[in-house]
């Protein structure tokens, strides 16, 4: 999944900071009010963070279908981001001082949440993440166009919310490389050969033609309610900025990275080389796996899974005639029926397994989304530098489906091996039921209906790939070999991750590595590799996610014996929206004591 705001794909953990959220929870003269007060009182707490994090976040609005900032950005200045983090500070001593000991469950849950998420933002600013906010897969230069594509464009006021945001452009980017000069001036950027990737796609959008760029994409279809005079003025106002103010914006910041940036740009990979780079790493790690997990224990664990996966992919080699991996990985990049001929037909590829899937799911899951999906292309002006796949969310109105995104740059060198996994794990039973579930909760914060944690989310998007082989799925000995391919590709990664971040390893170590125990294919693996060099620890939520879900799953069999119900353990688990890891043992915990059984539908 690709989360768009950074905000919201904040994965929260346990940190030396969670001693203080137990002080501040400490019982006081609040904990005399009644249950009916004290519950008031969170639910009025979370709904403030959440209205907070909105207008500070106004991209983050407009994805969750709020349209009060639609003519409105991010602001990047250290000013907005402190002001926001002495607001954080004020609820957290607010929260604190209500006692939830018998409140319900849920209610509990939500302020343990929020409480974890503002202590943790509090840690998250000695980083100083706020000075190096762009990179091939996050920044402004991406979320402009991503976001005027999410918006919505019903109405005029849509349409002058949407040119109020393109002239809004400029004043954007100068707070952007006032923070990454900062950033400079401290130490604290982003590799220079990542940068390099940023300056294509930027090149991209401040070149093409103004009526056919990303940026112009609500031009092409107006909808009838709008008058054939309005057409013509929102047409010829939003061209205007988008060749006076946005591709201006783009080219000068173009120059801005060639010039300034890139030339003092660190030249090693690995996060652990740039100031307090050792403790920001460690942090990164409790923030994307919600445990308190070792650099050096996941990375044992990694090598562990490549080798448990090399066992069965070479028993599935040896059934297909291939005496080793090598020559059978070799087969498969040469074997034209597991390439497409034409993007469309890469494209069409997930709809298959989609469908199949679509059927078997009301044997596994008692809830299921009402929001759709759709499959789409990852667009051009990004596509170089994507994976292979990700997961857009829709609205909670549905008015915007969810969207599962394939990359079609370079798809004859893309094998199709792998489709019937990703499909699973973007779409259904991955992402798409996962997020739409919880969005639609009822009686939950909206903190939480539309946040995440990385463990939880991407832990079970690589669930539900597991569980199409339970299920039956994966006939195909190519397709199940490209089920095991993308499992040691996630167990590569708590090897590669670590290896790079902490234990000093070149880009080309990460990339031999990737050779040795994968046929990933070239494309993939360099657009990978600079993923975790970009994006440290964030691809170690997958594998440590689906081994504790599958962890939780064998535990509730053996305990709850002829009791135990798939669909039952799947809606516990999914019922009250993404949580750490430690949250989801104890549910399970506790729904396995109470016998297991079907959860009440909300």
């Amino acid at each position: 999944m690709r989360l768009l705001s950074p905000i919201l794909c904040v994965a929260l953990a346990a940190s030396p900071l969670t001693s203080a959220m137990a002080t501040a929870q400490a019982p006081s003269a609040a904990s005399a009010d009644s249950v009916a007060d004290r519950t008031r009182a969170l639910n009025k707490l979370f709904d403030e963070y959440w209205q907070a994090l909105l207008k500070y976040s106004p991209e983050t609005a407009t994805f969750t279908g709020d349209p009060r900032y639609n003519d409105q950005w991010t602001d990047y200045s250290a000013e907005a981001y402190n002001t926001f983090l002495s607001h954080e500070r004020d609820l957290t001593t607010r929260l604190g001082v209500i006692d939830t000991a018998d409140l319900p469950e849920q209610v509990r849950i939500s302020s343990e949440l929020l409480m974890r998420q503002l202590i943790e933002d509090q840690e998250a600013a000695r980083f100083k993440e706020w000075q190096f906010p762009v990179n091939q897969f996050n920044g402004p230069q991406t979320t402009v166009p991503q976001t005027i594509d999410a918006a919505p464009y019903e109405t005029v006021k849509d349409y002058d919310n949407y040119i109020a945001r393109l002239n809004k452009v400029p004043a954007m980017f100068a707070q952007v490389q006032q923070a990454m000069t900062a950033g400079v001036d401290e130490g604290r950027t982003e590799p220079d050969f990542i940068m390099q990737q940023v300056v294509r796609q930027v090149t991209a959008l401040s070149t093409a033609k103004p009526e056919e760029s990303a940026f112009a994409t609500p031009l092409k279809k107006f909808p009838a309610s709008i008058s054939a005079a309005d057409q013509k003025r929102i047409r010829t106002n939003a061209l205007e900025a988008i060749t006076t103010k946005v591709q201006p914006s783009y080219d000068r910041f173009s120059r801005y990275l060639k010039a300034q940036y890139i030339p003092k740009a660190r030249k090693t990979p690995g996060v652990s080389t740039m100031p307090d780079g050792k403790a920001y790493y460690e942090f990164l790690i409790r923030r994307s796996t919600t445990t308190n997990k070792s650099a050096d224990e996941i990375h044992q664990l990694g090598l562990a899974e490549v080798q448990r996966d090399e066992a069965e992919m070479l028993a599935i080699a040896k059934k297909m005639g291939f005496t080793d991996l090598k020559s059978f990985n070799a087969s498969i990049k040469t074997n034209p029926k597991l390439h497409a001929t034409t993007a469309q037909q890469f494209v069409d590829a997930y709809k298959a397994p989609l469908a199949q899937m679509q059927a078997k799911l009301p044997q596994l899951f008692g809830r299921l989304p009402k929001a759709k999906f759709e499959v789409a292309e990852v667009p051009a002006y990004m596509a170089k530098e994507q994976s292979e796949a990700y997961y857009e969310q829709g609205t909670p109105d549905g008015k915007r489906p969810g969207r599962i995104y394939v990359n079609t740059y370079k798809f004859e060198d893309r094998g199709l091996e792998g489709v019937e996994d990703i499909a699973y794990h973007e779409g259904i039973p991955g992402h798409h039921l996962q997020i739409a579930i919880g969005q639609e909760l009822q009686g939950f914060p909206e903190f939480r209906k539309n946040g995440g944690y990385t463990a939880f989310v991407e832990g079970w998007g690589l669930y539900a790939e597991h569980l199409g082989k339970d299920v039956g799925f994966f006939q195909d000995p190519y397709s199940d070999y490209g089920r095991l391919e993308a499992d040691i590709w996630r167990a590569i990664r708590l090897v590669v991750d670590t290896g790079v971040h902490s234990k000093g390893w070149t880009r080309q170590q990460m990339v031999d590595f990737f050779h040795d125990h994968s046929s990933v294919d070239e494309t993939n693996v360099q657009a990978e590799t600079d993923r975790y060099i970009a994006w440290p620890a964030q691809a170690l939520g997958y594998k440590m996610g689906q081994l504790k879900i599958l962890e939780l799953r064998d535990r509730a069999k053996t305990k709850l014996g002829a009791k135990f119900s798939l669909k039952d353990f799947h809606d516990e688990v999914l019922d009250s929206g993404a949580l750490p890891l430690g949250v989801l043992e104890q549910r399970v915990d506790a729904w396995i004591a109470a016998g297991g059984g079907p959860q009440p539908q909300s």
